[in-house]
């Protein structure tokens, strides 16, 4: 046992092969870039020889350096697959979402999921934090962002964001929707982290002249103030589609912000096929294909 090199090193050795790339491996990890790297040195000083070319966009593999990884990362996934058979959660799926992510999408649709895989026990972690996959023990993750999200993992994209203006009935009943560009103006704002407003109303070409406004550091909060009737709200359409169906929300004006950042489905590749993450990310892309 003496001679084997520390199971740290080789574990920075085997996430740092899988995407090539020491900030991608640090960010799975939930540690620092540099500690990747040096666990990485370690044991290349422990085997005597470099398992890496350090290039100026990430890695490259030495041919001693691929052979190598090929063997570390089954071993690993020995382990994995004998530390499962100790704890039998195969219906088991955690799934990484915004707050207002599960609070205006995920959760009214669960009941449909529960329905069709009743033998699944959906997890749900809402959390604006970015999930690591083996650091939180995640399965799928729902984010905003755009690609590349790196070749270890398999992507959907669910959602474009497309951003609309939205109040509750009783705020805008007096004036007529679509509101005229002064109207809105003078209305409430709700603002969000995002700050979209500026850009918003620069499509109207009108200032804001609605006050100060009530701000809020997530979507959610602004969409639940919106239902009150605190001011008008910007958010993707699709988080407010069910709210507009029913009538406890209209949209404003008829423009949409195209945004940078799209909504993603996103699951590594080496999973079971078969499995109950296959099965719940097989669900979760069907639902978007139907626009539900």
């Amino acid at each position: 046992m003496s001679r084997l090199p520390p199971l740290n090193a080789l574990r920075a050795f085997d996430v740092a092969g899988r995407h090539l790339n020491f900030r991608a491996a640090a960010d799975e990890m939930g540690v620092t870039q540099g500690a990747v790297a040096q666990q990485v040195r370690q044991l290349e000083a422990h085997l005597g020889l470099p398992l890496f070319e350090r290039l100026p966009k990430g890695l490259a593999f030495t041919a001693s350096g691929r052979s190598y990884h090929a063997r570390i990362a089954t071993a690993f996934e020995e382990l994995r697959a004998a530390t499962e058979t100790l704890r039998p959660e195969k219906g088991k799926v955690v799934v990484s979402v915004t707050p207002t992510f599960a609070a205006k999408w995920l959760i009214p649709n669960l009941p449909d999921f529960s329905a069709a895989h009743p033998e699944i026990d959906l997890v749900v972690l809402a959390t604006e934090r970015v999930s690591s996959f083996h650091g939180d023990g995640i399965d799928l993750a729902i984010r905003q962002g755009k690609p590349p999200f790196g070749a270890a993992l398999e992507v959907v994209r669910l959602f474009r964001q497309e951003v609309i203006a939205v109040a509750a009935p009783a705020l805008v009943g007096g004036h007529g929707v679509p509101l005229a560009p002064e109207t809105l103006s003078r209305l409430p704002k709700l603002h969000d982290a995002h700050d979209l407003w500026p850009a918003f109303l620069g499509q109207l070409d009108v200032a804001d002249r609605g006050g100060r406004g009530l701000r809020l550091n997530q979507t959610t909060l602004a969409l639940d103030a919106a239902l009150s009737g605190q001011g008008v709200a910007l958010v993707s359409s699709f988080l407010a589609e069910r709210d507009i169906a029913d009538r406890r929300l209209v949209q404003v004006r008829p423009e949409t912000l195209r945004g940078e950042q799209d909504f993603y489905l996103l699951t590594e590749r080496a999973r079971p096929r078969g499995s109950a993450v296959q099965t719940a990310f097989d669900w979760f892309a069907s639902k978007i294909e139907t626009g539900s």
